[in-house]
């Protein structure tokens, strides 16, 4: 997941990485986003 991650944030677009990883789906990819999304607004929320 967090390699995922990295790829979006130094540029890959979502095509890109499907192609490099046939395994993915874009499920795949926006579970990655939701999750981290989700772990961002807990650690605000508890002052993290």
């Amino acid at each position: 997941m967090y390699d995922v991650l990295e790829y979006l944030a130094s540029g890959m677009s979502e095509g890109e990485i499907l192609n490099d990883f046939p395994d993915l789906t874009q499920d795949d990819i926006r579970a990655c986003l939701s999750f981290a999304a989700d772990r961002e607004r807990k650690l605000v929320a508890f002052g993290a």
